[in-house]
């Protein structure tokens, strides 16, 4: 039966620029434990890229990096401010929480996946009013590209920025597809993340062309990186041959290689959507800003295009919509071929 993978990024394969840089990595001794000599440049290697001294934590998955990040600035006794469809609250199995030992998830609605700040102001406002009978309000958290596939621009970062900074809390971003917002955005890295008041940023490589490479950039808090260190290593998240999650970083790095991988699904995902727009069985459910299509159609014809071999998912919370992933694989035929099955479909 016919195939037609949109299901994920993560189904996709590692870019062959990375694979090269994991065989010249295994040339040889390192030492272990992260005190190599290429997990030794990330630190000038994201300097560079985002202009400013950075401390950064090389991981292998995003929940690691994401979970250690919230463990260090989030007590027990604490909430994190989140939209309601954030990955962290939905896709990480409760990982965030145990990794803090317990503390509470405080997600909000927003238009388009995006935490709006006078909502966030007000919540936060009114979430100690009954002092130590609450959870104190500790971390506010965005998602850079949002769950629905839409991009904050700089502005909008700097709005929730001032809010967390007002109530003394720190701002995280989740990056899992950041390189897809940025290349949307057209502007530089650091106009998005600490320009903005990002505080620590979760980048993500594993869904644009790595193996397994993701990193926690600390932004002007070297205090931090101790308790994120200690944290990596007790749950499990210290690797032993950790070169080889640096060396996949330090490729995507390298002559704007994540950026062109990146701009690849992008482009993917706006011929993508073009045909779903132009069709008469389906519409957008939300922008597309970065690689994700969310289709809107009916049940019958959602289900009807999966039994033609259409892999995709189907939207929790949304019988009648779809999300459809591209990648730096994604052929334009097969996009093709789906807009045209979509045309044939009932409806």
């Amino acid at each position: 039966m016919l195939e037609l993978n949109f299901k994920s990024d993560n189904e996709a394969p590692a870019h062959p620029k990375v694979l090269e840089a994991l065989s010249q990595a295994n040339q040889g001794f390192a030492s272990a434990y992260a005190t190599d000599e290429l997990t030794h440049q990330l630190d000038q290697a994201f300097g560079n890229y985002f202009d400013t001294d950075v401390h950064v934590l090389p991981m292998a998955t995003g929940t690691a990096a994401n979970s250690i990040i919230l463990g260090e600035l989030c007590p027990p006794w604490g909430s994190i401010w989140c939209h309601s469809q954030a990955h962290i609250h939905n896709d990480e199995g409760t990982a965030p929480e145990f990794y803090t030992h317990g503390a509470k998830l405080a997600p909000l609605p927003g238009m388009n996946g995006k935490l709006e700040p006078q909502m966030l102001d007000e919540a936060i406002g009114k979430a100690g009013a009954h002092g130590v009978h609450n959870a104190k309000p500790s971390v506010v958290s965005i998602t850079q590209a949002t769950e629905c596939g839409t991009a904050y621009r700089p502005d909008e970062i700097q709005a929730l920025g001032q809010v967390a900074r007002s109530h003394g809390l720190p701002l995280h971003m989740d990056g899992a597809r950041f390189c897809n917002a940025l290349m949307h955005l057209q502007c530089e890295p650091a106009a998005v993340t600490w320009q903005a008041g990002v505080d620590v940023l979760a980048f993500g490589g594993s869904k644009n062309g790595g193996l397994c490479a993701e990193a926690i950039i600390i932004f002007g808090h070297p205090e931090w990186f101790d308790g994120m260190s200690r944290r990596q290593k007790r749950g499990g998240h210290l690797l032993s041959k950790m070169r080889f999650i640096a060396a996949q970083l330090l490729a995507l790095l390298e002559d704007d290689l994540a950026h062109s991988i990146a701009t690849q699904a992008n482009a993917a995902a706006q011929h993508l959507a073009r045909g779903i727009a132009d069709s008469s069985n389906a519409s957008l459910k939300w922008p597309v800003e970065a690689n994700e299509v969310f289709i809107k159609a009916s049940p019958a014809t959602l289900g009807w295009l999966k039994k033609q071999g259409c892999q995709f998912h189907i939207w929790p919370g949304f019988d009648d919509v779809g999300r459809l992933v591209c990648s730096h694989e994604t052929k334009l035929a097969d996009i093709d071929r789906f807009i045209q099955l979509l045309e044939k479909a009932p409806h």
